[in-house]
């Protein structure tokens, strides 16, 4: 989502100065990250991608989990209540959970995406070794090093548990549930489906044109063509190659018509057997026009 908004954004700017946003992307993806946050977990509203899939936050500390009272209170709600419990019922995320996930999600990107230009910009990695600069971007790979191998651990225990994909998740208790228990993910395959046919079908396209002889395709369909008649009711004196008066006019043999010498050439040398584009007889040889002796070989 917030890549298909920025694409919009940035077609606003299409005439202004090459590389005007360039400088600015970091604050631009914060800028988006805000506005799907606003309008979405801020109003107790799914983001696009989990309203899709039926999912929501839920606050995970008010959901009693386990031990003696929460099993006794898990109990007495389900002879208390009229409705049949499904697992999925517990509130929304609270107002302070909510901030901090904007300010950890948005404003931990942005505030690590600028350290790492600014530290990219300074070369704190070629400083020397016992200097200031150095050691901050010592400092930098480790923390990056370690966040990644504790999200990998994350995603470790998420296959396995199915609970909290995420970091952040984990630490602020944020579980995705599903918003109805009754409703399948609306996810429709329709456009992928029909999307990754036409690329592979302009793929092939790609791959197969640069093989094929166009001259020698419509050499082939001229025989079955409608109108058998074209050749001869257009201009003799054109070259029927370029559709031009040919400054050095060559016949081809035995059919006697007209054509540019380089084009004739190049044609009878690209193909062996080089048929005439007037009339689909085979071109044996060439010969200056207005010559009545003197042919010249088409090899």
């Amino acid at each position: 989502m917030t890549a298909m908004l920025k694409e919009q954004l940035v077609k606003v700017f299409s005439l202004m100065k090459p590389g005007f946003l360039f400088q600015y992307e970091p604050e631009l993806d914060a800028f988006l990250e805000f506005l799907i946050w606003r309008f979405s977990i801020w109003v107790d509203k799914p983001t696009p991608g989990n309203a899709l899939m039926n999912l929501r936050y839920r606050d995970e500390r008010a959901v009693p989990t386990g031990g003696k009272e929460g099993a006794q209170l898990i109990f007495l709600n389900c002879f208390t209540s009229d409705s049949v419990r499904t697992g999925l019922e517990g509130p929304g995320l609270s107002v302070s959970q909510k901030i901090w996930y904007c300010l950890t999600t948005v404003g931990g990107r942005y505030i690590w995406s600028r350290l790492q230009s600014f530290s990219a910009f300074r070369r704190w990695g070629d400083f020397e070794q016992r200097s200031l600069g150095r050691r901050l971007w010592l400092l930098i790979q480790r923390v990056e090093g370690l966040y990644k191998a504790a999200s990998f651990s994350n995603l470790l225990i998420f296959l396995y548990t199915g609970r909290y994909r995420s970091i952040i998740e984990r630490a602020l208790k944020a579980r995705l549930v599903y918003g109805s228990p009754n409703m399948n993910r609306a996810v429709s395959f329709e456009y992928m489906n029909r999307q990754l046919v036409w690329n592979e079908f302009s793929e092939m396209l790609l791959l197969l044109l640069p093989l094929l002889n166009s001259s020698s395709i419509k050499k082939f369909l001229l025989p079955f063509s409608k109108d058998k008649t074209s050749g001869s009711s257009s201009d003799e004196s054109e070259c029927p190659i370029c559709h031009a008066n040919p400054t050095i006019p060559f016949v081809a043999l035995p059919c006697q018509h007209r054509y540019c010498y380089y084009c004739l050439r190049t044609r009878c040398a690209a193909v062996g057997s080089y048929r005439c584009a007037r009339c689909n007889e085979a071109v044996v040889a060439i010969q200056r026009h207005g010559l009545g002796e003197g042919r010249t070989s088409k090899n």
